[in-house]
């Protein structure tokens, strides 16, 4: 699914900017494009984004110390 018609970002494109590390709209925008332009799609990156950390967060717990 194309989530930034801009540049014809996909929320594949998205996902793998989170995961090489981006964590703001701001980030994601530097690393592919998406969100650089008219703003339009920055919700739902922000959405993209903290979908990924409540996976991650699932996947890897922290551990107590």
């Amino acid at each position: 699914m194309y989530v930034c018609l801009c540049v014809g970002a996909t929320n594949q494109t998205v996902s793998e900017a989170v995961a090489r590390g981006a964590c703001t709209s701001k980030e994601v925008a530097a690393v592919c494009g998406a969100g650089a332009d008219c703003g339009r799609c920055r919700r739902t990156l922000r959405a993209i984004i903290a979908s990924s950390a409540k996976l991650e967060a699932k996947l890897d717990p922290a551990p107590f110390h």
